[in-house]
């Protein structure tokens, strides 16, 4: 087994924020990702971002990539499909499903309110490096001044780097963050 870490530094809308990252591998096969952030905002106001459709399509998609939430049935064993459009086609000139887009595919596999949730995603692509299940789980610690948010990521596909990854995971908790800190959104 081997690991590697990393402290970015996000600024988002003028302020600083420290977000984890690590990178383990439990052997050839499974690599976990993991990121986390402190969130100024309740265990209750993150679990609905999570949970919530339009929520999850304003703020998951990272910095450069719009998302639609095509399926999105938070319960166990409920449908979650999310086509992302990237800006750019990348290094690669394409990205997972079309030179510009990812389509994900998945379904909520645990829910435990205000505390955790766990989705099974699969990327719909032709290309085996992307193949396979991955595992995403949120998880909320309430700490004093706020809430932990780790998300880790089990079985990522090998076709995912690691630096995209820690980058795409620190911009969506920068966007959740901006999301539950700033608005006022509704269920």
């Amino acid at each position: 087994m081997w690991s590697a870490s990393n402290l970015v530094q996000v600024d988002h809308a003028g302020e600083s924020a420290h977000v984890n990252f690590k990178v383990t591998r439990m052997d050839r096969r499974k690599r976990v990702d993991r990121s986390t952030r402190t969130i100024a905002a309740s265990a209750h106001r993150i679990y609905r971002a999570l949970t919530s459709q339009a929520a999850v399509q304003a703020w998951l998609p990272p910095a450069g990539v719009r998302g639609t939430v095509d399926a999105f049935d938070p319960r166990p064993g409920g449908a979650f499909r999310m086509t992302l459009t990237f800006d750019d086609p990348g290094e690669t000139g394409s990205r997972k499903s079309s030179r510009t887009s990812d389509v994900i595919v998945g379904e909520f596999v645990e829910l435990i309110p205000d505390r955790l949730v766990r989705q099974r995603f699969t990327f719909q692509s032709e290309d085996p490096a992307f193949a396979g299940a991955m595992l995403m789980t949120w998880t909320l610690a309430v700490l004093p001044g706020g809430v932990e948010v780790a998300v880790a990521a089990e079985d990522v596909p090998e076709g995912i780097s690691p630096r995209d990854h820690e980058v795409g995971m620190a911009s969506s908790l920068a966007n959740l963050a901006k999301y539950v800190e700033q608005q006022e959104w509704t269920r």
